[in-house]
């Protein structure tokens, strides 16, 4: 893309594309190599994405014998298709990580022996301080600055980004980098899930444009239950829940967290069903409330009081924001498939420790913290290696042009086959070849460009694009997965297959591509071995 006269240009070392703690701990540890960053977020960095809109618990196991049991139970769970190497490495920088963050200030709880309480983090005073140490890092900030794509050397060694600052009228801007970290979230195709409106796999399209290969992309299938009114989708509040039929019957499995399944089951049959924190003690619910107010506001509103009175809920898509898939990593410092570009936090593939498994917080509060601890590291020293940068050699989809589909229609076309229950919590080959060949449809029309928008909006046109890129690699790697393994429901193939013990790769644009990773998982626990 030959960029405007007006452009603005800037120069660095590290460029970092996002804004929530996968982008900040990138960028502070790209500094702390010693390069120069820069950042630039979509939104206002420290208050844009899911982990600012409510705060997650975290996988925080200290040194000792209970990690590795960590890590054998939660490979056997996941489906088998974990790495524990990625896993131990995990545990170990992110423990350590959050011994910095108490030191620059974090106000952790205490327990009755004064001990700090690791387990979770409160969001936004999380990522208030996450900004401000990226800011004192040396880390240059720029806010409402999406990225459009990256741009390559004539080598194909990804040297920066364009994109449009969107407060400044749409004004374009171009920076070089000796290396880029992706960590622009993963994608909801905005179904409204709790602070996801900036998570729409821009990063995943701008990645796939240069060769990036994805894996993962079958688990991209994570629901979450929220009040039938409400957009509230952080459901840990939810482990003292009974849930009941349209009825009023209980469901008559499993309670709790788990209780959720009978639930998400009977709504994609497209029953009613209602909750009640009944199981809650009351020495706690004070606490509760004190902990997600956010959760209980829109039930006080409606004159519900949640742990007496059942209320209904709903299905809202999470996609890979509590999903598991994103670019394929292909080294210890979280490198893609693409030289110079390198993932973090959403962007990249969480199966190496979440497996065919995932949810919010926990393990993906973690793979944050160490992956984008990874990712900084990593390119801070690419970039210190890399020699002159080279002439430019980019390509890219056209943004608009007259005729052509309205944002707001592909946007909708898009969601159509991927919202639905039927389309992703519980799937069938031929739900999944019908959404396969209405999105290659949808692909031929949108490769050519969209309707005009005003210039400070064209980043629209870019996530709308991506939303359906995303569409058909997850439904393609559904289809090359013919078997149930966690997040991955196939109403067809109900059983797990030992087959299908490994990854599944996917990219491409124009011609989608599926196949096995030739990595083979790394497992320690002895079911595995036997």
């Amino acid at each position: 893309m030959t960029a405007p006269a007006d452009t603005a240009t800037l120069s660095t070392d590290v460029l970092v594309i996002g804004g929530g703690p996968a982008a900040t701990w990138a960028a502070i540890s790209a500094a702390e190599s010693g390069a120069r960053v820069t950042l630039v977020d979509k939104g206002y960095c420290g208050t844009s994405g899911a982990t600012a809109a409510g705060g997650n618990n975290l996988w925080a196991i200290g040194p000792g014998p209970r990690r590795e049991d960590a890590v054998r139970e939660r490979e056997l769970a996941a489906g088998r298709i974990t790495d524990s190497d990625w896993m131990f490495r995990v545990l170990a920088t992110a423990w350590d990580r959050l011994e910095q963050l108490s030191e620059w200030g974090y106000p952790f709880p205490v327990d009755a022996e004064g001990r700090e309480l690791r387990s979770s983090l409160q969001g936004p005073e999380y990522m208030r301080r996450m900004r401000r140490k990226a800011h004192r890092s040396g880390v240059r900030i720029l806010d409402h600055h999406p990225a459009l794509e990256l741009t390559a050397d004539a080598d194909g060694v990804i040297d920066g980004a364009t994109g449009i600052a969107r407060q400044d009228g749409g004004r374009a801007w171009r920076i070089s980098a000796g290396a880029v970290v992706l960590a622009t979230g993963g994608t909801a195709f905005l179904s409204g899930t709790f602070g996801t409106n900036v998570n729409t796999g821009d990063g995943l399209l701008m990645a796939a444009e240069h060769g990036a290969a994805l894996s993962g992309m079958e688990f991209c299938t994570a629901y979450a239950l929220a009040p039938e009114w409400g957009v509230h989708t952080k459901g840990r509040m939810l482990q003292w829940g009974s849930f009941y039929d349209e009825h009023g019957h209980p469901f008559t499995t499993q309670r709790g967290l788990s209780g959720r399944q009978d639930a998400q089951r009977a709504l994609t049959r497209g029953e009613r069903v209602f909750v009640r924190l009944d199981r809650a003690p009351e020495h706690i619910r004070q606490t509760m409330r004190d902990a997600q107010p956010n959760y209980f506001l829109p039930l006080d509103k409606a004159g519900i009081d949640p742990f007496s009175t059942a209320y209904p809920v709903r299905m809202v898509y999470e996609g890979s924001v509590r999903g598991t898939g994103g670019l394929r990593l292909v080294g210890a410092d979280c490198a893609t498939t693409v030289p110079g570009l390198y993932a973090a936090g959403d962007t990249a593939t969480r199966e190496l420790i979440t497996g065919s498994l995932s949810g919010g917080g926990s393990r993906n509060g973690s793979w944050a913290i160490a992956s984008g601890t990874f990712a900084g590291r990593g390119a801070a020293e690419f970039s210190r290696r890399r020699p002159g940068r080279h002439a430019e050699a980019t390509a890219s989809l056209r943004l608009s042009r007259s005729g052509a589909p309205t944002v707001e229609e592909v946007v909708a076309a898009a969601q159509a086959h991927v919202l639905p229950p039927l389309r992703s919590y519980l799937k069938s080959e031929d739900r999944l070849r019908e959404s396969a060949a209405a999105l290659e449809t949808l692909w031929r029309e949108v490769s050519d460009g969209l309707a005009p928008v005003p210039e400070r909006d064209v980043y629209k046109q870019r996530q709308a694009v991506a939303m359906v890129a995303a569409a058909r690699w997850i439904t393609a790697a559904s289809l090359a997965r013919p078997e149930t393994r966690g997040l991955h429901r196939r109403e067809d193939q109900p059983d797990a297959d030992h087959r299908y013990e490994h990854r599944i790769l996917v990219g491409g644009l124009d011609a989608v591509w599926t196949g096995p990773d030739p990595v083979a998982p790394q497992l320690i626990s002895s079911e595995a071995v036997a």
